[in-house]
């Protein structure tokens, strides 16, 4: 229960992560839409539609934090917590779409290049550099792992680079008249992001196909739980994860009689389950105790 109550109170930190950076997001989309139709830069255009899809991402982000709050119903028996890896997974697909874009406008740019006035895309490019600086500094202050905050962090960290690439380009083009240099701001970051977009849209698959996390080592659970006093097999183990800091774990665990007798059921439970909480951070896991002459009748029973 403590547990899953630090799990809520991080989750609560991070709307409020997430409500302050959608304000400064605004804002900089603002000022970035102005700035590039006043300097006539691709850059800063591709920074602000960046912003665009932030602005959205970053609702949906906070709509799906607050849906996975909603109490599980009869059917929904997990709750809504895979709303935030929807989220996540829809975040990594939109990136992956801008990425495209800035790619196919930049190689255009890059070959039939247009004025761009370095003054105002240097001054709105900073102004975005600065506010992204300070919205990427409070949401890296969440410890819950979500991958749905991750997802908005990714594409303000992709902005950051956005805004600092832009600076570049308008320096070098104030100082040195290559137009293109707003053309090649564009297209760097398009292949930055793109990794990172990827790693998200991993990340998400993942969790929605419920393969076992990454840093969960199944066979060194197993060994683990055979190696406690009376267990004899441990099979039909899985690990998944509902949400991002929620791994979970099931297992038929065959013991002796003899331990059961002398622990009893409970006794065993305890045994088990601390052991995957204390050695593995898992904190939600079902197992199926069985004794060992339940397991020769079930052996039985399959070779007939």
């Amino acid at each position: 229960m403590g547990h899953d109550h630090g799990h809520a109170t991080g989750r609560a930190e991070d709307r409020g992560r997430l409500r302050l950076v959608l304000a400064v997001t605004v804002t900089v989309l603002v000022v970035e839409l102005v700035g590039a139709w006043v300097a006539g830069s691709l850059a800063l255009l591709a920074d602000a539609g960046h912003m665009a899809t932030d602005v959205a991402a970053i609702v949906l982000a906070l709509g799906a934090s607050y849906v996975a709050t909603l109490p599980g119903g009869p059917r929904s028996t997990f709750g809504y917590h895979r709303a935030e890896i929807l989220a996540a997974l829809l975040n990594a697909l939109v990136l992956l779409g801008v990425c495209g874009y800035l790619l196919y406008a930049g190689i255009g740019r890059l070959f039939s290049p247009e004025t761009v006035d370095a003054g105002p895309m240097i001054a709105f490019a900073t102004v975005g550099l600065v506010a992204n600086g300070v919205s990427m500094t409070v949401l890296s202050r969440s410890e819950t792992g979500s991958l749905n905050l991750r997802g908005a962090a990714t594409e303000v960290l992709g902005d950051l680079i956005g805004s600092a690439l832009t600076v570049v380009a308008g320096v070098v083009i104030w100082a040195t008249g290559w137009q293109q240099a707003d053309a090649v701001a564009s297209l760097l970051i398009a292949v930055m992001i793109l990794p990172r977009s990827f790693l998200l849209l991993r990340d998400s698959a993942s969790v929605l196909l419920e393969i076992a996390p990454h840093d969960l080592d199944l066979a060194e659970v197993e060994r683990h739980l055979r190696a406690l006093p009376g267990v004899t097999d441990v099979h039909d183990l899985h690990a998944w994860t509902i949400t991002s800091g929620i791994p979970s774990l099931s297992a038929h665990v065959t013991v002796t009689d003899q331990a059961l007798d002398e622990h009893g059921v409970g006794g065993i439970l305890d045994q088990l389950c601390a052991c995957t909480t204390e050695d593995f951070g898992v904190r939600h896991a079902t197992f199926q105790v069985e004794p060992v002459s339940h397991r020769e009748h079930e052996d039985l029973g399959e070779a007939h």
